[in-house]
């Protein structure tokens, strides 16, 4: 089994370069009009030079797979604001489509916990299309909305899981088809399980974003029933089945990211997901990102009958 790695947003090896700057809104009311349109322009310039950074870091380390930012542009869906970023940082956004596209980078995106389409509220379901449409037209503008994915969570059940379902089937239907089509869910680590999150995959024609850390605190059916599933939800996407990796802050808090990834708690996973398939992509989740994945990298590739491809590659 081939297995790529990545990390997410910003590269802690990398002097101040996270591409997550931001203005509150309480700042932007403070400021006149052609100040505040200035600061937001600025921030997010600079938000766009640390994501290309970042990039050429993932190059030169040869990680083929990077979740950039969601809060690349301040304020963006903010209702009071809505300003045409794209008008001023349309260039810096094609220098960085040029960059992915050129190195074959693996990019996705993963919207807030409130991006999610089960509340009964309809504002809820609103601004979550409204933030999925943010983050496409980024994708857009960089020209590979049609090579990225957009990661979400199923939602959260409201004291009626199946009710919360109901819903979330038909207010996915506001959703434009093709952010659809760009769209993984992801099962989480209080509500909707592997299982749960697998049946909603396959109702929707989607593939899944299995998280194993989440699994293991809220566990479904076992590892090796998940992952025939799992993997065929990939089927057609031209992409290796993706998975989460973290583990555990400690038993106390075994919900929270440690800094690190363990090496014993992933293993298992890996053992098994190579009777699957022959290719898997890895997003880091861990608090030290860049620092974390080649660390389990440099690790994995010690582990015998394991060879180490490239900086971010192993076969196992």
């Amino acid at each position: 089994m081939l297995v790529s790695f990545g990390f997410v947003s910003t590269a802690l090896e990398l002097h101040d370069s996270s591409p997550a700057k931001t203005m509150t809104y309480a700042t932007y009311s403070k400021r006149d009009s052609e100040l505040r349109l200035q600061q937001l322009i600025a921030i997010t310039k600079k938000n766009l030079e640390s994501t290309l950074r970042v990039l050429h870091y993932c190059v030169a380390h040869q990680l083929p797979l990077h979740r950039m930012s969601s809060s690349i542009v301040p304020l963006a869906t903010h209702p009071d604001v809505n300003w045409d970023y794209l008008k001023y940082t349309w260039r810096e956004f094609a220098e960085i489509g040029a960059l992915v596209k050129k190195y074959d980078l693996r990019t996705s995106m993963h919207p807030n916990q409130f991006t999610l389409f089960t509340s009964p509220r309809e504002e809820v379901t609103q601004n979550a299309v409204k933030d999925l449409m943010y983050h496409y037209d980024m994708l857009s503008a960089m020209g590979i909305a049609d090579s990225s994915y957009l990661n979400i969570h199923v939602g959260g059940a409201y004291g009626d899981k199946e009710d919360a379902l109901r819903r979330f089937y038909e207010n996915i239907k506001t959703l434009p088809v093709t952010i659809l089509k760009r769209m993984t869910l992801e099962n989480d680590d209080k509500t909707f399980h592997a299982e749960e999150t697998l049946d909603v995959c396959e109702q929707l024609g989607v593939p899944m974003m299995y998280d194993f850390h989440h699994d293991q605190a809220n566990p479904s059916i076992p590892l090796s029933e998940i992952m025939p599933r799992f993997v065929k939800t990939w089927e057609g996407t031209g992409r290796p089945p993706k998975v989460h990796l973290s583990s555990p802050k400690n038993e106390k808090q075994y919900r929270s990211h440690h800094d690190f990834v363990s090496l014993d708690y992933v293993l298992p996973f890996f053992k098994e997901a190579a009777k699957h398939t022959d290719t898997l992509d890895v997003m880091i989740e861990a608090k030290e990102k860049d620092r974390a994945a080649l660390r389990l990298i440099a690790k994995v590739e010690k582990v015998r009958g394991f060879k180490r491809l490239s900086g971010g590659t192993i076969l196992m």
